[in-house]
């Protein structure tokens, strides 16, 4: 099946071919592990696009990102409050947990799998001040959500206004970060930073990289025991090199927001041919979430198209960088005919 065929996930996208250069051109010999002078620029370029002094790490996976990140917000007899439909509750197979050593996950509820302050202050009320219930902790959101839905900056400078009073920390995953700031037009910092993030993932493999993510610390002095922890985890490799040129090549020229700004607009093309009637949720991003009966899906997966069946009656489609519009074309003509 042709690659434009495929709208199943971002995650199976091919590698642009600006990183696939600087694979090429890192194939040379230096320090290993995170010595490097590639791994030793992560830092400088990470604080010009926030603007702001950070702490860079590379990473394998997105996975390991959040919940090293985690581990240094929320200690193991603690808790971490999230949507229920968050990645770190739904798809890390427990990762959480076994990086924090133990630390719970709260699981909050809210439209489209975002969470508002009204529902974080519910759950924190739920907690009796004693011995016997965990205590939150932490706040972790994903921006984009999990159902497409890019939160601004205000609602997330209104979570972390509460985070900061509750003396919780303040995650974000970021797997598809590039999305969100890509459709709402924000500044990076004020997605983060600025509203009160302490710690995220910066999502590259989604969004043409091979298999590095960015693990960012707006506070440098929290990331100093992340290194071990790291290391510990099986996630400090021996030529990092090939993973800080990724992630290097996708900032240059704001890489990283183009690419994200091409599968928006093809998931957009596709919104505008399901229509309001067929749209679960309003697309935000490069992921929509469409009503589909089963002959219908069946009558686009006979044209060649691939797709998530998300539940009854409904369906997936996700859009990558690399979608060729014209097949975009002529996917949203078929759903248009249906």
């Amino acid at each position: 099946m042709r690659a434009a065929m495929r709208f199943f996930s971002d995650n199976a996208a091919s590698v642009c071919p600006q990183v696939m250069e600087a694979l090429a051109k890192a194939n040379h010999v230096d320090t290993a592990y995170d010595g490097d002078a590639l791994s030793e620029r992560l830092d400088g370029a990470f604080s010009d696009l926030f603007g702001k002094q950070v702490r860079a790490l590379w990473v394998t996976t997105g996975t390991a990102a959040n919940c090293l990140g985690l581990a240094t917000l929320c200690p193991p007899h603690g808790a971490i409050l999230c949507h229920e439909m968050a990645h770190i509750e739904v798809d890390e197979a427990g990762a959480p947990g076994f990086f924090t050593h133990g630390a719970k996950l709260t699981l909050l509820r809210g439209e489209g799998a975002k969470v508002t302050p009204e529902t974080v202050e519910e759950a924190c009320h739920r907690v009796r001040d004693d011995v016997h219930q965990v205590q939150p902790a932490a706040l972790s959101i994903t921006n984009a959500s999990e159902y497409g839905l890019s939160y601004r900056p205000d609602e997330v400078a209104a979570l972390g206004e509460l985070a900061k009073r509750r003396g919780l920390g303040f995650h974000l995953d970021g797997a598809r970060f590039a999305n969100a700031v890509a459709f709402t037009g924000a500044d990076p910092a004020d997605l983060t930073w600025r509203a009160g993030v302490e710690v995220m993932s910066f999502g590259f493999v989604k969004n043409g990289g091979m298999n590095a993510e960015a693990l960012i610390f707006f506070d440098p002095a929290r990331a100093e025991v992340v290194p071990r922890l790291r290391k510990r985890a099986g996630h400090l490799l021996s030529k990092g090199r090939y993973l800080a040129a990724q992630i290097l090549a996708m900032l240059d020229k704001d890489l990283w927001l183009a690419n994200a700004r091409a599968a928006n607009a093809a998931a957009a093309a596709l919104a505008e041919a399901c229509g309001a009637e067929r749209l679960l949720y309003p697309v935000e991003a490069n992921e929509l979430f469409a009503r589909m009966t089963a002959d219908e899906a069946a009558r686009l997966r006979a044209l060649g198209y691939d797709f998530y069946d998300w539940g009854p009656g409904e369906v997936r489609f996700v859009t990558s960088w690399d979608q060729d519009m014209d097949d975009v074309g002529k996917l949203a003509s078929a759903i248009k005919s249906l």
